[in-house]
Formats: C-alpha cells, structure tokens, sequence
C-alpha cells in the first residue's frame, strides 16, 4: 500500500487544486426590458436577440 514518507505542504497542495475555484457567470441587464441575461443568449421574456424578434414569448 502506497503511504507518503513527508508531510505535503500547503503550497504544494494548494497547486495542485490551483484550477479548482468557483467562477462566476457574467449577467448582463437586458437594455430593453431590464431583465438578468447571459451575453450572446436570447432575452426569454422578450423573444430578442440582437434587436430583433426571435421568437414569439409565452404570456
């Protein structure tokens, strides 16, 4: 059974869980209705993308 001989130390069990983190999403606020979204994603309660109609949104 493989048992390490030395203690690891923090900074070197800190680099390896270096690409380990939380990473935020970007929201934007939509210029026309206001509403939370993700860049370069259709506004759900309007049916915009890009200024233009999409689709037609449910009531």
């Amino acid at each position: 059974m493989a048992v390490p001989k030395r203690k690891t130390s923090k900074s070197r069990r800190d680099k390896r869980r270096s690409h380990i983190k939380f990473i935020s999403k970007n929201v934007i606020e939509d210029k026309k209705s206001g509403e939370y979204r993700l860049p370069h994603h259709v506004d759900l309660k309007t049916g915009f993308y890009k200024g233009r109609q999409v689709f037609e949104p449910k009531d």
